[in-house]
């Protein structure tokens, strides 16, 4: 069966959700949208992460070291194999592969050390000031360098977690561990998991140091401070412009790192996902509910991206969201929701038991009424893709004589469709902001009125 967005956890069929670990679940064909942002670790009120902090930005100071002791050579080969770490899996590419900075690169962030006086005589407190003056220098290249020099203790943590949450290891070779006492990048032997496709190691990562974006960014400094403090005028100021000033003028760039630390309360980890709140529930709850059915005015447009948004939240965080995807079916566009099953909670366990269902697909229809044709287009997708249960959202109770095609499908391949209708829906946003109990609990409760209707 093919997954949707696989996870190191549904390869492996371990039974836990996101929200229950203290990792961010990786994906095994793509990266985690989101960055190791290093003042998280400055800020955070553990010893431990202030350390590994001081740690990093020791590391990356030592270049500088290299550098001013003519050892260039060293220093670049260093920065360059620190530039970019597969393990981790963070960013936003769809292979878990990146390149590394050439160089060139290496070269333009070095002279950092040679070229600000400042730089030169205290070395950085925040290493990710270089994005303030390198070009091609962002987000993911501080992550990736965080990573790689902090990759001992990543070793260490996802050898807890996994031994944790029975997460199998294999003993594999890890090219890229810094060594503080050498001051050097070394091969270990290790146990960490693999990726079951390429066999690469994989690292897990605390979800307590991720962010969208670095505290300190370019984006941030250019649009908050550098135009409202320095340039007052955005118009014709490129990037390049900007980075060379910041070189000639770094009492600036200080300024801008000293305004970040004292608003460093503001500073938290991104969640790799968000409920939308009660009041956003109700609202769009209010608006399918005026909708008319069909394709009027995009009317089915809407109640798909409305119903996305919903159910992701309403069903979190028993179910974690995959992807919501689109296929063709008989020249017919058809909108899906797919999540995963973690059997997390009592009814989700039995589904995937009965129906081997490692993922959960919901199809999206806006109709008045749901045909036969519509039943038997799903039945064959989940014969497919994914376990024999799905689960159709639409408007309304599907017809006596469909609902009896849904029974025959139980009776003669054991395959279970249950429709979600606009009450059902209605019903899930009433608990979910009374918080007396889960919306999943209305879904449970579709399931047993359809399994007390199958002949025994």
């Amino acid at each position: 069966m093919a997954l949707v967005r696989p996870r190191l956890n549904d390869n492996f069929n371990l039974p836990f959700t996101q929200e229950e670990v203290d990792f961010a679940i990786p994906f095994l064909d793509e990266d985690i949208p989101l960055y190791l942002d290093p003042f998280l670790l400055w800020k955070s009120p553990s010893m431990q992460d202030n350390s590994l902090h001081t740690a990093v930005v020791n590391a990356f100071n030592h270049l500088g070291y290299l550098m001013n002791k003519g050892n260039d050579k060293e220093a670049i080969e260093i920065l360059i194999r620190a530039s970019e770490c597969n393990e981790a899996g963070l960013g936003m590419s769809k292979t878990r592969k990146g390149a590394r900075i050439g160089e060139k690169t290496a070269r333009n962030i070095l002279s950092l050390f040679n070229d600000i006086p400042q730089v030169n005589k205290s070395g950085f407190v925040h290493f990710e000031e270089i994005q303030l003056f390198v070009d091609q220098i962002s987000s993911d290249r501080i992550s990736d360098i965080a990573c790689n020099f902090l990759e001992s203790f990543l070793i260490d943590f996802t050898m807890s977690e996994c031994e944790k949450h029975s997460i199998p290891m294999s003993k594999i070779s890890v090219h890229d561990i810094y060594d503080y006492k050498m001051n050097k990048f070394i091969v270990e032997e290790v146990f960490l998991p693999s990726n079951p496709e390429t066999q690469q190691p994989i690292l897990l990562m605390p979800k307590r140091w991720l962010r969208v974006l670095p505290w300190i960014n370019y984006e941030d400094y250019f649009k908050d401070y550098f135009i409202k403090e320095v340039s007052k005028e955005d118009h014709e100021t490129s990037r390049v412009k900007v980075l060379n000033f910041n070189r000639q003028n770094y009492d600036v760039v200080k300024a801008y790192i000293s305004t970040k630390e004292r608003t460093q309360a503001d500073c938290k980890n991104d969640p790799l996902f968000r409920p939308i709140p009660i009041t956003s529930a109700k609202r769009k709850l209010s608006t399918i509910l005026k909708l008319p059915t069909g394709k009027t005015d995009n009317a089915d447009k809407k109640y798909e991206d409305h119903i996305v948004q919903l159910m992701a939240s309403l069903l979190y965080p028993q179910m974690d969201f995959a992807a919501e995807q689109s296929r063709t079916d008989s020249g017919v566009l058809i909108r899906d929701l797919v999540f995963y099953n973690n059997r997390s909670f009592d009814f989700l366990k039995d589904i995937y038991d009965e129906y081997g269902s490692r993922q959960i697909v919901m199809e999206l229809k806006n109709v008045a009424k749901v045909e036969r044709d519509h039943i038997y287009q799903f039945n064959r997708y989940l014969n497919d893709h994914f376990g024999r249960f799905g689960i159709i959202v639409t408007r309304n109770p599907l017809p006596r004589s469909v609902f009896k095609n849904t029974i025959d499908l139980w009776s003669g391949q054991r395959r279970c469709i249950i429709a979600l209708t606009d009450q059902d829906i209605e019903m899930m946003v009433t608990i979910f902001e009374s918080k007396q109990r889960l919306p999943i609990e209305v879904i449970k409760k579709k399931y047993i009125e359809f399994t007390r209707s199958c002949p025994s």
